[in-house]
């Protein structure tokens, strides 16, 4: 039996696909580890896996920081604290090899720079996981990583790879962070970590599917692109009886969720209970942090700490949310129109190609005001077109594919316990 160490970093959006590959593997009969921030400990255990926590939670730290959603901030603030994480994930993994040996497998994205150091120093297999198409800075297809990208994509394909080749702030971020704890570990500091750390040699798992972003050439040989995980642990965490109540008491309620790790969203849920009383629509409101919400909401709100999405938005009529993939994956599932509010990081990206898809209309956060969302949330509620196109795309995302073939693909990247390299002295 293989041990597999999975190594997320970052929000429930993105533990939950490591969740959903970590019960696959482990129903496949390996031994599964999550490795990541200790406020993921109870739904990965509750999920059947094995947990340990890194110290010095960054995520926590990354999470308290405003600054994480703010336009043109959120990037340097998680690759920051990522950074600062690196030699938190490595000592984590180093405790699992003195207490049960080496691990034959690890799967994480390439934000968690500690397992790409542990490759590097153990000689460990290492899958990166993308799990959005931000995470390929191509220049067949540039990604929509800030607004003025839209006009790079205009220039000929010669110049948008000479723009492409200016140093990534991955590096000026990170990349201190990462090579000082390489040289605490006796490993190569990597000169660019956008040139040599981002995809790992010995495998690629893509996370979307190609009709939500197509490969392009200059993707890495060693690839296999899979479908939406849509795991949001509704097993587990059953629609709450009261919340139940409140969908079956009235009309389709509009869901509104600045996302599980935004901590500063009083403006948008003020928005929202202004776009509720011009609507005059019902509404259910999602968030970790319920002191965000306005206080003295009408019974017509409802307010909820969690709810898988797969539960709920069946049961919505539209869905305002912030644009992270996870959340996107599950409302093309429930075949829900969308109204992104995209903040940072790969929100506008993902908020873009939604629209390319017909199925939603995005507004940059800096502009959610009641005035300048409501003709939005409207067409999202009576555009016809809109709502066939999110119909037509629930189906194509319900498709299955054969989930041996990747259980399969990773298999194959695992190192037998008789080929591993002696440890270091």
């Amino acid at each position: 039996m293989s041990h597999v160490l999975l190594l997320p970093f970052g929000t429930s959006g993105s533990v939950f696909p490591f969740i959903w590959l970590g019960r696959l593997l482990k129903r496949r009969g390996h031994r599964v580890t999550m490795i990541t921030a200790r406020i993921h400990e109870k739904r990965v255990i509750s999920a059947g896996l094995n947990f340990v926590a890194v110290g010095n939670d960054a995520t926590e730290q990354m999470l308290q920081d405003p600054n994480l959603w703010r336009p043109g901030h959120g990037s340097k603030v998680a690759y920051q604290h990522a950074g600062h994480a690196t030699c938190d994930y490595v000592e984590a993994v180093e405790s699992i090899i003195a207490r049960e040996g080496m691990p034959d497998l690890m799967l994480a994205p390439m934000i968690c720079f500690g397992a790409r150091l542990l490759r590097e120093k153990r000689r460990l297999p290492l899958v990166s996981v993308h799990l959005y198409p931000m995470m390929f800075v191509s220049p067949h297809d540039v990604p929509l990583v800030i607004p003025a990208f839209r006009w790079l994509r205009i220039l000929p394909i010669w110049l948008r790879k000479a723009v492409l080749a200016f140093p990534n702030p991955l590096d000026f971020f990170a990349l201190f962070a990462v090579r000082r704890c390489c040289a605490k570990n006796g490993v190569t500091k990597p000169w660019s970590l956008w040139r040599q750390w981002w995809h790992s040699p010995d495998g690629v798992l893509v996370l979307f599917p190609a009709w939500f972003a197509a490969p392009q050439p200059d993707w890495p040989q060693n690839l296999l692109q899979w479908d939406f995980p849509l795991e949001d642990m509704a097993a587990e965490h059953p629609l709450d009886p009261e919340l139940k109540a409140f969908l079956d008491a009235g009309e389709p309620p509009v869901v509104f969720t600045p996302g599980t790790g935004h901590h500063h969203a009083q403006r948008f849920f003020e928005t929202a209970v202004s776009l509720t009383e011009k609507l005059g629509c019902r509404a259910v409101f999602l968030t970790l942090k319920t002191a965000q919400v306005p206080a003295d909401l009408p019974p017509s709100i409802f307010v909820a700490a969690y709810a898988p999405f797969s539960a709920l938005l069946p049961h919505a009529s539209a869905f305002v949310h912030h644009g992270g993939i996870g959340t996107i994956a599950q409302s093309l599932a429930a075949g829900v129109p969308q109204l992104v509010v995209d903040m940072a990081l790969d929100q506008h990206d993902n908020a873009e190609r939604l629209e390319r898809l017909g199925v939603g209309l995005s507004i940059r956060s800096s502009r959610f005001s009641p005035e300048q969302a409501l003709p939005l949330l409207q067409r999202c509620l009576s555009d016809q077109q809109m709502r066939q196109n999110a119909k037509q795309m629930m189906a194509r995302t319900g498709a299955t594919r054969d989930i041996g073939t990747l259980l399969a693909w990773l298999e194959e990247k695992i190192t037998p316990g008789s080929e591993k390299p002696k440890l270091h002295e």
